[in-house]
């Protein structure tokens, strides 16, 4: 992987991580496009894992006085974390050796889940309960958390798109839901990135380091605008157009790609 690459990945980690169409369903694709070998490259795999930490630190920084201080948003993000954790402790084998680096699985889910969260959007979201995460019972807290877990073993899904389709499932209205799926992040992906460094850091070259901390730099700056970026797109059109891009893209992938 060289420099140029590793820029470009960061970019489209720290566009594409708090919108639902898949962090890492695009970075496997475009590793593919330009001939990067994910499925079978140990750098690579914990590459992509690992510069979402500079996405989290975006999230970190806007919402730095929530996590400081709202004892209650914390009990409801610790509630949902706790079945993604499970989850991903159990198969975390499974899903680096075996699902992580597949394309077909990455196109399917693509498709999938932008379907239902455009059903979500239409039919859900008009009926919120709840216009703040603090407002969500403990219950469907870790009912999106179940949600979540689906992200963790299946590429392709969107861990901020499930999550998303999980806090609407639960009466969430749409910006309330889009904030739950930035401030889940946070634990969930630092436990993601850590455990996967510990396991992994022997895999890295020489340069790999360097590589890494572009990739970060990239993410997080890139990040920072798009969380901004993504609230307003939401409030004023819904998650219908991430929903039809997803499903555009799966498909033009398939054709061209996929023959």
């Amino acid at each position: 992987m060289s420099a140029w690459e590793a820029f470009f990945l960061g970019v489209v980690e720290g566009l594409t991580e708090y919108l639902p169409i898949s962090s890492t369903g695009h970075l496997t694709l475009l590793s593919h496009a330009l001939g990067l070998d994910l499925e079978h490259d140990p750098f690579l795999k914990s590459f992509v894992i690992a510069i979402q930490l500079g996405a989290i630190l975006a999230v970190l920084l806007l919402y730095r006085k929530r996590f400081l201080r709202d004892l209650e948003a914390w009990k409801r993000i610790l509630a949902a974390f706790l079945p993604t954790a499970l989850v991903g402790f159990l198969l975390y084998r499974l899903i680096k050796e075996v699902i992580l680096g597949k394309d077909w699985i990455v196109v399917l889910a693509l498709f999938l889940v932008g379907l239902l969260l455009l059903y979500a959007d239409r039919a859900l979201a008009n009926r919120a309960r709840y216009r703040d995460l603090n407002e969500l019972p403990l219950r469907e807290a870790a009912l999106v958390g179940v949600f979540q877990s689906l992200a963790a073993v299946i590429p392709g899904t969107s861990r901020s798109g499930i999550t998303i389709l999980g806090g609407l499932f639960v009466g969430l209205d749409r910006k309330a839901a889009a904030e739950m799926s930035f401030l889940l992040a946070v634990p969930t992906m630092l436990a993601a990135t850590g455990y996967d460094l510990l396991k992994s850091v022997q895999a890295f070259p020489q340069g790999g380091y360097g590589l890494l901390a572009l990739g970060l730099l990239t993410a997080f700056l890139t990040a920072s605008l798009t969380v901004r970026l993504m609230l307003r797109l939401v409030e004023r059109l819904g998650f219908a157009p991430f929903a039809y891009y997803r499903m555009a893209l799966a498909l033009v992938y398939a054709l061209v790609f996929m023959r």
